[in-house]
């Protein structure tokens, strides 16, 4: 699918790998001025050498006022993409401490409110139409063991994006989730060179029987972000390789 940003500006969280950083990637090459903030300098620094149009952000979406104060003095954005998580499977539900929780919570949901409030107000206020695309996951609507906080967050996140939605649609900004299962990010391949495999977990119930590759996840994304989508708003986009649609993968 072919994409032109040209003369957009689009801020991405979390862009220092995986998602985040191919998104940043693909947005470059389409000619769009990005954004791009983590809180690992490094990882930024590598991305805006190699990549032009891209200016980096360093900061802790954890820090809510530390976040606010950076993101005003950006100029008026025509995107952003809410990319920043962490994965919050490292306790039975029974046992998940208070402040595991609400560090994940901080992380994958509240960042991403903190995030939709400055963008959205510089661009009312200056009437420029757009773009926020949330990254969920399939466990906003299907558990897996240990998941809670990150179970949580994600199904909190798809009905941010609806609450954002409604609220900024006449404002002309269209607010959607995707919700992709297991991505093959270098992170998961380096999981899975390890001996554990997550993602037989996925492929199990998949009918297309494997993992999604960086670049099916980053079209859809685009593709919310373009002019492509006009009257898609409210929505969450699930990219699984029909994981949720199945009861079982044998005809």
């Amino acid at each position: 699918m072919s994409f032109d940003f040209s003369g957009k500006k689009v801020l991405v969280t979390g862009a220092g790998k995986g998602i985040g950083r191919a998104v940043a990637e693909k947005l470059s090459q389409c000619g769009c001025k990005v954004y791009v903030l983590s809180r690992t300098k490094s990882d930024l620094d590598s991305l805006v050498d190699d990549n032009q149009n891209i200016t980096s952000i360093v900061a802790d979406l954890c820090e809510w006022e530390e976040t606010k104060t950076k993101l005003e003095k950006l100029e008026v954005l025509d995107g952003l993409v809410n990319n920043a998580g962490i994965s919050g499977h490292e306790y039975a539900a029974v046992d998940c401490p208070r402040e595991y929780i609400y560090k994940v919570l901080d992380t994958n949901l509240m960042s991403a409110i903190n995030c939709s409030q400055i963008v959205a107000k510089k661009m009312i206020e200056a009437k420029v139409k757009g773009s926020i695309v949330n990254v969920s996951s399939i466990g906003s609507v299907g558990a897996f063991p240990k998941g809670l906080p990150y179970h949580m967050s994600k199904a909190a996140l798809d009905m941010v994006s609806k609450q954002f939605a409604l609220e900024l649609g006449p404002h002309g900004i269209r607010v959607n989730s995707v919700n992709p299962s297991l991505v093959m990010t270098p992170m998961i391949r380096e999981v899975i060179d390890k001996g554990i495999h997550v993602d037989e977990i996925i492929t199990s119930r998949s009918s297309i029987s494997r993992l999604l590759e960086l670049h099916e996840i980053v079209n859809p994304i685009l593709y919310l972000l373009s002019d492509l989508s006009t009257m898609v708003t409210g929505q969450a986009h699930v990219v699984d390789g029909g994981c949720l649609s199945n009861i079982t993968t044998k005809a």
